[in-house]
């Protein structure tokens, strides 16, 4: 689009007064003058980085709670699997086909995103969280009145690919009202413990409105009261939500204000948002094409794929596997299976409040920064996520070697709750240097790793059952923590070769929102010396 840049003057209408650039544009074929709306300055209060900091925090929580609400349905599922087996007709072992139904809820989960994240730049937060959750709601209404399980199957496909869209948007909130990695830093704990809490609070939440409505001895009621009670009270929420949030995307925002003189006054006042946005079937093409490509071409976000993709799969597999390991071994009832599973959001708890500490360690490597001074390391993100990987991997080892019957049951659920600490560690790790190190396609790179870690989780699953009772479960554990242990090494190989690393990509060399920057990085990272190291991690 070639643009003429004219004057900047200011304008006014009624409450309405914002810095006004003029541009000459093309709009529907035809070359025209318009008013650029922007900002009225750095401390304009509709800009979402100004709100105050008790707004900030209001929206802060009540879009973490909304991720725990939508994750909670991929684990509660599972909580009905006996009486779904004798409604259904569905044979459980030895390979567990209801899992199916887990596997399509994530598969829903890897896709969705892709396709609809991206439209919520355009289009706006609010109406992404909305429409995603009514969604959720409906499919909720599918699930709980299915007549056969391959209804189910369907309904948690479309079920869990509308979480898993609103659960992406989160991140992209916290982005657009906190500014810079500091303030930034403890809303993005939050919402990673509620990522992985949400999933693991599932299972109790389900057992729990089992073992209720067992007593009534209705083999067809438990299963299907699961989704009945979320039904209710995820209803009951969304006038709440509705009150609550507000839209939070500051080029959205700008385009509504612009409207509003555009249409009182006819003049043809714009926000830069609205002249340069792409067309849908391109924003599609470039939201799919990008992360498979990055998947398939960038080492780093391969490894970081497999890193955490493995770790959640685990956590998915252990929606079977406690079931079976405490059920056998200390004969543990459905809801007793789900406190033990609890153990995983208090592992995420205790990384959630350890995580601030690793924040510090980052923001205080700029010092050592010579490639970009003044900027954090990327690899300093990865300082505790290397011992949190390490205690993911002890924990599979000792969950195997002491699921014992003579070894008390508390000693494989405290391993539970170590694996929580690794599983946390390792996703906020990701996340945060992935999101670093891409700048620009943070969101291609993320969206890789989310395609890639719940593909594990709907794939993983299935092995379960055949793994433990095959190998024995010491050996089941221990196989799975000889993975966790060489997937261990991703961290340290970019801790040691991070630059290195970062010199080969292009992706990373040009992702940058300045393009000064970008050849800046360039030169620095070609003048380093014949060791490739610049500064000390």
């Amino acid at each position: 689009m070639e643009e003429r840049t004219g004057s900047t003057t200011k304008h006014a209408q009624g409450s309405f007064a914002s810095s006004q650039e003029t541009r000459e544009v093309e709009i529907k074929g035809e070359r025209q003058e318009v008013e650029i709306h922007a900002w009225s300055g750095p401390d304009d209060p509709g800009n979402p980085f100004n709100w105050s900091f008790r707004r900030k925090w209001i929206l802060t929580v009540t879009i973490c709670f909304i991720s725990i609400l939508t994750g909670i349905p991929a684990g509660a599922y599972s909580s009905g699997n006996e009486e779904m087996s004798t409604r259904f007709h569905v044979q459980n072992v030895p390979f567990p086909n209801l899992s199916w139904a887990t596997c399509s809820w994530n598969m829903g989960a890897a896709f969705f995103p892709l396709i609809f994240v991206p439209l919520t730049e355009n289009t706006g937060r609010m109406p992404g969280y909305f429409s995603a959750y009514i969604i959720l709601e409906l499919f909720f209404f599918g699930s709980a009145f299915a007549e056969n399980f391959a209804t189910l199957v369907i309904t948690r496909f479309f079920g869990g690919g509308a979480s898993s869209v609103s659960i992406n948007i989160v991140g992209g909130s916290i982005s657009d009202v906190w500014k810079g990695d500091k303030a930034r830093s403890l809303p993005m704990s939050l919402f990673g413990f509620t990522s992985v809490a949400g999933i693991a609070l599932g299972p109790f939440v389900g057992d729990a409105i089992v073992q209720i409505r067992n007593r009534s001895g209705d083999l067809d009621a438990p299963w299907r009261w699961i989704y009945y009670i979320q039904m209710i009270y995820n209803a009951a929420l969304i006038p709440v939500f509705y009150v609550i949030l507000q839209e939070t995307r500051g080029d959205v925002i700008l385009a509504k204000r612009a409207k509003k003189p555009r249409k009182q006054t006819g003049r043809p006042i714009y926000a830069e948002s609205e002249l340069v946005q792409p067309p849908v079937l391109e924003l599609l093409k470039i939201s799919f094409q990008r992360p498979v490509k990055m998947l398939l071409t960038e080492p780093v976000v391969i490894f970081f794929t497999l890193w955490v993709s493995f770790a959640w799969g685990i956590l998915f597999l252990f929606f079977s596997s406690v079931p079976q390991t405490f059920g056998a071994n200390y004969g543990f009832t459905t809801f007793q299976n789900g406190l033990v599973m609890l153990a995983i959001s208090v592992g995420a708890l205790v990384g959630t409040v350890v995580n601030p500490f690793q924040d510090w360690l980052y923001l205080r490597s700029a010092v050592r920064n010579i490639e970009r001074p003044g900027k954090p390391i990327p690899e300093a993100r990865l300082y505790t996520s290397i011992p949190g990987s390490l205690l993911f991997t002890g924990g599979l080892f000792m969950y195997g070697w002491s699921s014992q019957p003579d070894i008390h049951w508390i000693v494989p659920t405290i391993s539970v709750g170590i694996i929580g600490v690794g599983v946390y560690s390792i996703y906020m790790g990701v996340v945060n240097y992935l999101t670093d190190a891409y700048e620009l396609y943070a969101a291609s790179a993320l969206s890789a790793a989310s395609l890639g870690r719940n593909v594990f989780g709907a794939f993983l699953p299935l092995a379960s059952y055949q793994l433990f009772s095959t190998l024995g479960y010491g050996w089941a554990g221990s196989l799975l923590g000889f993975i966790g242990l060489a997937l261990s090494i991703v961290p340290v190989v970019l801790m040691i070769k991070g630059r290195e690393i970062r010199r080969r990509s292009p992706f990373m060399l040009e992702a940058t929102f300045s393009v000064e920057e970008a050849v800046e990085r360039r030169e620095s990272l070609n003048m380093g010396t014949g060791r490739g190291i610049v500064y000390e991690v």
